[in-house]
């Protein structure tokens, strides 16, 4: 007989209220103990986020802090749960939990200096530890902690808790997706973390009432034997062995690494913000709301069927780049990845133990998520001079899948080989004869090696070989012309020189930073001062900036900064008694254009000029007050922009810095956000008029590398423009009233993409 079948009586009633309770109280404690688990995660790293410039690599080592101290939190609960089994371990966490309240409500260590100039990534980390270190702990051992306990009660579903595991992912998935929609614009970052705390403080409650009901059932210790939903066996489950526990981790490892990857990925070439940080993050917990459930939306085998599909559909739009439009790129990665991590976890729910050892299997499912957090956010950087990590892990992401074994057929083998070999000898080709053989010719022949996929569907090492093989081959051909390629906390930086050897340029991520002519066109060396070129030669939008405010001063010279080093090309725009000074983040970007020859915009006309490192933000608000009569902001990495540059805050600041008839001119130039509209409201909240130019009054020669910019310059009055307040290449700008203005508390990258869409 069943609990169901027992009769109605008072007694069996209140059972009845009792198990209600139960699964009510404890659901409740998990589901708001993941929602602050994972909405202090896109909070604190906004937080963090204006001490490193804006990078996409912050939230990167974000998720390793976030990822290692999620394992310690699971080795806790694991730990405690075996040595201090049952109500023992109520007090110890409640314990913990009351600790964890000084640190309430959250904000930066005070005592946390600014970051070095090398070794940001353990700088930060250190300062997510001292900062939020032990609530996140004392948090993330909440949802295995509180499933042991629940496994150890009378409920009838004691002994397969791990449905738990799913509401768990539900609060973490709700949480992530409610904050860029709801929380951030609506709260500012104090009030976020004074709501937060309120919601620590009903968490204790919560979990004091998880305690309590346990006190009040027999205390049982979870069988051994699985229920049958759980694992579709009755048998008496074994202790797991090494060979499940390197499966598990390689299962968590592999999509933990790929959400870092994807993430930075789509963070490059937009922003870094926690719009674009939370989607990758709840599709990858909406993966594990799926696969925990006890009755799947997404069957697994459908899964396994269709993923070869995805993973074809993704390199074909990495190779032929079908798709231009940003949005849709976005798209693409974004289910692929949500279609591989969804095989992967599958897998791993697919090998789930029996729930006495639940949080032995959770914390190496997190020791391997940690694993491939490390690898993806703090270990590629320093081991490639490329983003080789995301094909690497697309490739993994294939051998994830069930069938491991390597090819017994010779022809199969053959295959396997022969696409490799094949692969090495048209690279070889291709760069032999590279002017006789076009990129698409050498398009043609990857395109061959994905049809040989067909013969491997559902075989992984065949397939992952080709796959790997393929985007290899593709990066080596897309990157061979390139002179350097570097890599920093801060992106790639790859120096290159033109076909007809005119031209030394400097790119950061996709976008074009600075270049140099280094040849004239009968193919001779140039010595000398050189010339700007890019977005900074005669007549160009930021070339007018400069003489205007140079106009202003009666034609005298000028103080001037520039945020945002580059090849360092504006230094040689200056004239005799021009003082400068550049404000840079990035010590690979002042190696590349000063230190390694490569560039001789400095050496040439500003051997001297200071180069002060840091974030602008922190060492701008440094210099004395009406010090610049112009401010240069020409910071963006990629097409990424670093908000805290963008906000009313910073143009206080820059407000602040200004001589009395002092300009600011920033490039944003973008080929997917509108900005424009950003800047003349950031302005107008300081009482500063715009106006905005999208050309300059010369004609576009990429030949001659000279690019049309769209730029802006803001003064405190109409009059501080100069010439610029006449020119017909200079619109004033007036402030949209329905466009709310960016600040530190609020921006919308999704209203800057759809207007650059409209346009």
């Amino acid at each position: 007989m069943t609990h169901s079948d027992l009769p109605t009586t008072p007694a069996t009633q209140d059972q009845a209220s009792r198990m209600t309770q139960l699964l009510v109280v404890f659901t409740a404690a998990i589901f708001l103990s993941a929602a602050l688990l994972f909405a202090v995660q896109p909070m604190f790293t906004k937080m963090v986020l204006p001490r490193l410039g804006g990078a996409p690599g912050v939230w990167s080592v974000a998720m390793v802090f976030f990822q290692a101290a999620l394992l310690a939190g699971y080795g806790y609960a694991h730990l405690l749960t075996k040595y201090a089994p049952g109500r023992r371990s109520v007090m110890i966490h409640l314990g913990l939990l009351a600790v964890a309240c000084f640190w309430l409500p959250l904000s930066i260590a005070a005592s946390w200096g600014r970051p070095p100039v090398v070794g940001e990534a353990f700088w930060l980390l250190g300062l997510f530890a001292v900062s939020i270190g032990l609530p996140f702990f004392a948090l993330a051992a909440n949802a295995p902690l509180l499933q042991a306990w629940f496994a150890r009660t009378d409920h009838p579903s004691a002994n397969d808790p791990y449905f738990l595991y799913a509401a768990s992912n539900v609060g973490s998935f709700l949480a992530l997706l409610s904050y860029p929609i709801l929380i951030e614009p609506l709260i500012t970052l104090t009030g976020q973390t004074w709501l937060w705390a309120a919601g620590f403080i009903v968490l204790i409650l919560l979990v004091g009432g998880c305690g309590y009901l346990l006190w009040q059932s027999p205390d049982q210790a979870p069988t051994a034997t699985p229920a049958s939903a759980a694992t579709g066996n009755t048998a008496e489950a074994a202790p797991p062995t090494w060979g499940n526990v390197v499966r598990w981790v390689f299962l968590a490892a592999v999509p933990s690494g790929l959400l870092v990857a994807v993430t930075a990925h789509i963070s490059t070439d937009v922003a870094a913000v926690p719009l674009l940080w939370v989607i990758p993050l709840a599709l990858y917990l909406l993966t594990f709301v799926i696969v925990f459930s006890r009755q799947p939306i997404i069957p697994h085998w459908l899964v396994v069927e269709v993923q070869p599909v995805f993973v074809l559909a993704l390199i074909a739009v990495i190779i032929y780049e079908p798709i231009r439009i940003i949005v849709g790129i976005m798209a693409v990665h974004l289910v692929v990845f949500f279609v591989m991590t969804l095989m992967c976890h599958g897998e791993l729910a697919q090998r789930r133990p029996a729930a006495r050892y639940l949080t032995s299997f959770y914390m190496w499912m997190s020791f391997g998520g940690m694993i491939g957090g490390i690898a993806s956010g703090l270990a590629a950087p320093y081991a490639f001079n490329w983003v080789a990590e995301y094909p690497i892990l697309i490739a993994l992401a294939v051998l994830c899948r069930p069938g491991l074994t390597w090819p017994k057929t010779t022809w199969q083998q053959i295959i396997v080989f022969g696409s490799i070999v094949l692969a090495v000898i048209g690279y070889a080709l291709f760069r032999q004869f590279e002017q006789e053989i076009d990129v698409q010719t050498y398009h043609f022949m990857l395109g061959g090696l994905l049809i040989l996929t067909v013969l491997f569907w559902r075989d992984p090492v065949p397939f992952t070989v080709i796959i790997a093989t393929v985007l290899m081959a593709h990066h080596y051909v897309q990157e061979g012309g390139s002179k350097l390629t570097l890599r920093s906390f801060f992106g790639v930086l790859k120096v290159n020189e033109t076909s007809n050897g005119q031209f030394r340029t400097l790119s950061h991520g996709t976008t074009l930073h600075g270049g140099q002519r280094i040849r004239d066109k009968q193919g001779k060396p140039v010595t000398g001062r050189p010339q700007p070129t890019m977005y900074y030669y005669d007549g160009s939008a930021i070339a007018q900036g400069m003489d205007a405010a140079r106009a202003v001063k009666g034609g005298g010279p000028i103080n001037y900064a520039v945020i945002g080093l580059g090849t360092g090309s504006l230094i040689c725009r200056s004239q005799p008694g021009d003082k400068a000074a550049y404000y840079e983040i990035d010590q690979l970007m002042v190696r590349l254009s000063r230190d390694m020859g490569l560039f001789t915009f400095l050496k040439e006309c500003g051997q001297d000029v200071p180069i002060i490192m840091g974030d602008a933000r922190l060492t701008l608000a440094d210099a004395p007050d009406g010090a610049y009569d112009l401010i240069v902001v020409d910071a963006f990495t990629s097409d990424a922009i670093p908000i805290h540059l963008l906000t009313k805050e910073a143009m206080a600041i820059y407000k602040a810095k200004l001589s009395p008839q002092g300009i600011v001119l920033i490039h944003i130039s973008n080929r997917h956000l509108e900005l424009g509209s950003v800047v003349t409201g950031i302005a107008a909240a300081n009482d500063m008029v715009t106006r905005i130019s999208e050309s300059g009054d010369v004609t576009e020669d990429d030949s001659d590398y000279k690019f049309l910019g769209t730029v802006t310059v803001s003064a405190r009055k109409d009059e501080d423009f100069g010439p610029l307040a006449k020119s017909q290449y200079w619109e004033l700008q007036q402030p949209n009233p329905r466009q709310r203005v960016w600040s530190d508390d609020y921006s919308n990258i999704v209203g800057a993409l759809i207007r650059q869409l409209r346009q």
